[in-house]
């Protein structure tokens, strides 16, 4: 099976490269795929069956063109498209729903599949704590004590918080692109030693239970509107606590 990824940015790809060499084996022996990051989400054009400037390099606003070429191009009997996004502060259910509505739209229709982290690609991270302290063995704790797993919390604030020295406050003091290039070194070193198995983050179970299907062919494997959306945790907020010498928690 060959897979076309689209991703929103370069912290998520190299999260969701990772993620695939565990789950289908090394590229080009059983599966291929290629991965594909842009430079944000961005929104949906207003016009779906319009042009978008190939220099616009935001994700949502190419979508429905890029559907529409993969499913000129791609067959579907041995291929499939997967885009991985970040919820952030949308609705989940209402935002699949929209993402699926662009897929209905295209014909021919190529077999695709959505997966939505939730809040961010930080939660698959933090999914698989002992990545984490692996990769930061000063990881703060308390602050990964904190942490309900797949919360609307500022996910990767929360990371910075437990893994930079300086926590997220430093990072946005800096502005972008600090944080792009943080984000990027989290992925880099968390995301080779994450076990799929283990990961405790339920959109990132989502993601590995569809990329099985899809690979093994299953029943209903090519048809998204038959899959489920990802279940949502109900969000408690995450609120740092002022540095001197007060541990971080989630309220």
């Amino acid at each position: 099976m060959h897979f076309e990824v689209l991703v929103e940015d370069k912290s998520g790809s190299i999260v969701v490269d990772n993620a695939l060499r565990a789950i289908l084996g090394r590229n080009g022996e059983n599966h291929t795929w290629r991965t594909h990051s842009y430079t944000g989400l961005g929104r949906l054009p207003r016009d779906l069956h319009g042009r978008s400037d190939p220099s616009n390099r935001l994700l949502l606003r190419n979508l429905p063109r890029i559907l529409r070429g993969y499913g000129r191009s791609l067959p579907s009997e041995s291929s499939a498209v997967v885009v991985v996004v970040d919820l952030d502060d949308r609705n989940c259910v209402a935002f699949k729903r929209e993402l699926l509505g662009i897929l209905r739209g295209c014909t021919p229709r190529p077999k695709a599949m959505f997966r939505i982290a939730i809040e961010e690609i930080e939660a698959w991270l933090l999914g698989d704590r002992e990545a984490v302290t692996s990769a930061y063995p000063d990881a703060k704790k308390s602050v990964l004590d904190g942490y309900v797993q797949d919360s609307i919390c500022g996910t990767w604030e929360l990371l910075a918080d437990a893994v930079h020295a300086g926590g997220s406050a430093e990072i946005k003091g800096v502005g972008w692109p600090a944080s792009g290039r943080a984000k990027r070194q989290w992925a880099e070193k968390i995301g080779p030693l994450m076990r799929p198995e283990g990961n405790r983050s339920p959109s990132f179970r989502a993601f590995l239970d569809g990329m099985r299907r899809l690979a093994e062919g299953g029943p209903g494997s090519g048809d998204e509107s038959r899959q489920p959306s990802p279940s949502v945790t109900l969000p408690p907020t995450y609120t740092p606590r002022p540095a001197a010498g007060n541990p971080h928690t989630s309220s």
